[in-house]
């Protein structure tokens, strides 16, 4: 794993809305200096540091991100306990026929 997805991992999760404009921005600083593609392992790392909201939209790019690695990272459906940015992981993987779709979904 490259030292800069080491790095963004071991500060854990993104902060969420109430995150001082610092931790955002240094959040952000971090996220940048991984340059995709993303390995297996890497998006595997990177899918564990998604927080409680969309960090004014730093989540998002934390997905997208992640979908420069091998798909899908999410190989099963998370359940409806599962936190939002894993739930559209792995809806996005089944929407591109990567997954099968999960029980009870429209086809």
């Amino acid at each position: 794993m490259r030292p800069e997805v080491q790095t963004f991992v071991a500060a854990g999760p993104l902060p969420d809305w109430d995150g001082g404009e610092e931790e955002i921005d240094r959040r952000v600083q971090q996220l940048e200096e991984i340059s995709p593609p993303v390995t297996g392992e890497e998006a595997r790392a990177l899918v564990s540091c998604f927080g409680p909201d969309d960090c004014y939209g730093v989540a998002w790019t934390l997905l997208h991100l992640i979908e420069t690695g091998p798909n899908p990272v999410l190989t099963t459906d998370p359940g409806p306990d599962a936190d939002e940015w894993r739930q559209r992981l792995y809806h996005r993987a089944a929407n591109g026929g990567l997954v099968p779709e999960p029980d009870g979904a429209a086809t």
